[in-house]
Formats: structure tokens, sequence, C-alpha cells
């Protein structure tokens, strides 16, 4: 994905919500958004702009 992009990841385990919080906060991706609806969350993640750390 290029930098800046954007991809939502759906779940239906509830621990996910904090697994993509550290996620983004260690990887410096940010987490844009995230909902959850009947048991499934959904969440919208930014790829970081300094593609250069990979």
């Amino acid at each position: 994905m290029p930098p800046g992009e954007r991809l939502r990841v759906l779940a239906t385990d509830r621990a996910a919500v904090s697994d993509f919080q550290s996620f983004c906060r260690e990887s410096g991706h940010a987490l844009v958004a995230w909902s959850e609806d009947g048991g499934v969350f959904s969440f919208v993640i930014r790829r970081r702009l300094d593609a250069a750390h990979d």
C-alpha cells in the first residue's frame, strides 16, 4: 500500500480493539476510526506517510 492509503479491517474478536490501537501506536500508522455493529468491529487504518521505516 502506498503511504497515506487507508485500509478497512473487519474483526469479530473484542481484543482486536486494543490490538489495533497498540499496533498503530507502535508502527506509526493512524487508527482513523473504529466502530462495532452486531459483534463485528470495523477499523480504518491510514498507513504512515513515512514509508522509509518499512
